[in-house]
């Protein structure tokens, strides 16, 4: 499936930013603004079920990584120098990476796990038959957001297929990758939704930096959006600081 992709910036770099379940490409634009000035070209996807993207029949990790690598493959000369995801889509930049090995890969709260029994099922109740939150009840449950990314969330929750939910139906594609194909930054919420430190301190094992934004709930780029570029960019800088470089 061709997915809809945002394209922006026009930098010799390139770096593709993979949204989480509910959201689309939108939720990036800070994100995006900020990489376009360190001198990135970006490619935002929607996911198939999200944004301006098609609807599918069956939704699944693989499907959505096979979608996106089909979708940038054509847009790309070599391999990407970043591939970000968050939520869902960390652990879609993941397979995603596995594919087109680029130069570095950062995952947001990345869902490479899944909480366990009861705790689990509520979590698949809740998205499954949730009403689309009013703007009111957005704000309360988010109060560090802006304006606009409430707005923003709003639009997205009216274009999300609610049916996406049944690709978490099989949780054991929800791991870490198996290999590392590149270097690999995971930023966690203080309090992680599906992170535990059993799992935070496997992704060390296997080389990955680990790192997480105090004061900050799942969606940390929108929770302390200057905390998180600041992350992102320190790291970037640290392990591959051609890929990073301010305009002038």
């Amino acid at each position: 499936m061709r997915l809809a992709v945002h394209e922006s910036g026009s930098g010799s770099k390139t770096a593709i930013l993979i949204h989480g379940i509910m959201s689309d490409s939108r939720a990036w634009h800070r994100v995006s603004a900020e990489l376009e000035a360190t001198g990135f070209r970006v490619l935002a996807v929607d996911l198939s079920g999200h944004g301006r993207s098609p609807r599918a029949r069956r939704y699944s990790p693989a499907a959505w990584a096979d979608d996106v690598v089909e979708t940038v493959s054509p847009m790309l000369d070599v391999a990407p120098d970043v591939v970000m995801g968050h939520s869902l889509g960390g652990l879609v930049a993941s397979l995603v990476a596995d594919r087109l090995a680029p130069g570095a890969a950062i995952y947001i709260d990345p869902a490479f796990a899944f909480p366990e029994g009861l705790k689990g099922w509520a979590f698949k109740l809740f998205f499954a038959i949730a009403p689309r939150p009013r703007r009111s009840a957005l704000v309360r449950m988010n109060p560090k957001w802006s304006a606009v990314d409430v707005d923003i969330e709003l639009a997205t929750l009216r274009d999300w297929d609610k049916r996406t939910i049944l690709g978490f139906s099989d949780t054991r594609p929800l791991v870490p990758p198996a290999r590392l194909v590149a270097p690999s930054l995971v930023l966690l919420a203080e309090k992680s939704l599906l992170i535990t430190d059993r799992v935070a301190a496997q992704m060390r094992r296997q080389g990955m930096t680990v790192a997480t934004v105090p004061g900050t709930g799942h969606t940390i780029f929108r929770d302390d959006h200057a905390g998180f570029m600041n992350a992102v960019l320190e790291w970037l800088r640290g392990v591959a600081p051609a890929a990073v470089r301010a305009e002038a």
